[in-house]
């Protein structure tokens, strides 16, 4: 019989050290910024304590907070709403491109012009040249 299967679990006494545990290092689903934020310094000084220790007794419990933080930051990224023509704006300026750069893809300098500045909505082909080119998903432009 394995030492687990003949322990009895108090379950008085794991309530209790919950409880006090969770007044310290509050556990759980992260449900507003506030806790957000609580949870954020309690990862900072359990990194501070740890470092790079793999070892360390407090590690699970830094994993497990760092689990809630990441969980809560992925349901808050959201995607702004950017026109395709500012995404095509942002793509120029971060590639250092001009119209001219993208006139052969998408039919001349004056088409490049009319969509830069919404006189004219992307087409299917231009859609998917400009996802190639910057290797993104032709979503980004819908």
């Amino acid at each position: 019989m394995s030492i687990v299967a003949e322990r009895h679990l108090d379950l008085a006494s794991v309530q209790s050290a919950w409880q006090d545990l969770n007044k310290l290092v509050p556990l759980g689903p992260i449900t507003s910024k506030k806790e957000y934020e609580r949870r954020v310094s309690v990862m900072d000084e359990l990194l501070d304590r740890i470092g790079t220790n793999e070892t360390h007794r407090l590690m699970p419990l830094l994993d497990l907070v760092t689990k809630e933080v990441e969980t809560y930051e992925a349901k808050q990224q959201k995607l702004p709403e950017a026109t395709p023509a500012k995404v095509l704006a942002f793509l120029m300026e971060e590639h250092q491109l001009k119209q001219t750069d993208l006139a052969e893809e998408l039919g001349g300098q004056s088409i490049v012009s009319a969509i830069l500045n919404g006189k004219r909505e992307l087409n299917t082909r231009q859609v998917k040249a400009l996802a190639t080119r910057f290797c993104v998903s032709p979503a980004a432009f819908l």
